[in-house]
């Protein structure tokens, strides 16, 4: 199984019944296709729909239907199509459950840098201020390091998309929450040792008596 596969099944276990999900650019759009058999949540996209379904085969793709990164998606019969107005009253307003995001680097507490890269060319930083702040609780899923370095870091040295801590980050490795302010291993991917996940972590990581696998 790949990282992204990885990530995006173990996230999809931390949705709830009846849950309103904003799902991010990049790997969090996964999620939406490995939904639990039973389990009704409605995603958002920020760009203004509500009922998007998993990512469109080959050939079936609606040139009108995207996410807010541009990404072909579909729509679930009774979806509800708005304008960014109201897609950001519902973010801004506390409405939304869940909110899947992507990361570029998140600190030992929890504090989460996903919108810039000094130096290079960003459109700007997007709904990911909004739905930090604005989301009732925010899961990060992103591979564990890029190019061999850490991107679960002491301190975060790329620009904050908010001053507010995640609640949980999903990586290729690891389940990492942060209670009391403390990064703190929750489980380990198939495969993957505590060692392991202490020797790619730049963080320092609290290590419960029992950490389970991850289950997929």
């Amino acid at each position: 199984m790949d990282a992204q596969t990885i990530i995006a099944r173990r996230t999809a276990r931390e949705l709830r019944q009846g849950n309103l999900v904003n799902l991010g650019i990049g790997i969090p759009t996964l999620v939406a296709n490995y939904v639990p058999a039973g389990l009704h949540v409605y995603f958002q996209s920020e760009n203004g729909l509500i009922g998007t379904g998993p990512i469109p085969e080959q050939g079936m793709a609606h040139p009108l239907l995207t996410d807010a990164g541009g990404k072909s998606i579909s729509a679930l019969p009774g979806a509800a199509i708005f304008d960014s107005a109201m897609s950001f009253g519902l973010i801004r307003g506390g409405h939304v459950d869940l909110t899947v995001l992507g990361g570029l680097q998140v600190d030992a507490v929890g504090r989460l840098a996903n919108w810039m890269v000094p130096g290079k060319m960003v459109p700007g930083m997007g709904g990911a201020m909004d739905l930090v702040t604005g989301a009732k609780r925010v899961i990060i899923a992103m591979q564990h390091a890029a190019k061999g370095k850490s991107k679960i870091v002491a301190r975060c040295s790329l620009p904050l998309t908010s001053a507010r801590p995640i609640d949980l980050v999903v990586t290729d490795m690891a389940v990492i929450a942060f209670p009391g302010g403390k990064a703190t291993l929750q489980e380990t991917a198939p495969g993957v040792t505590v060692a392991e996940v202490l020797a790619v972590t730049e963080a320092e990581l609290v290590i419960p008596d029992h950490v389970p696998e991850m289950r997929l």
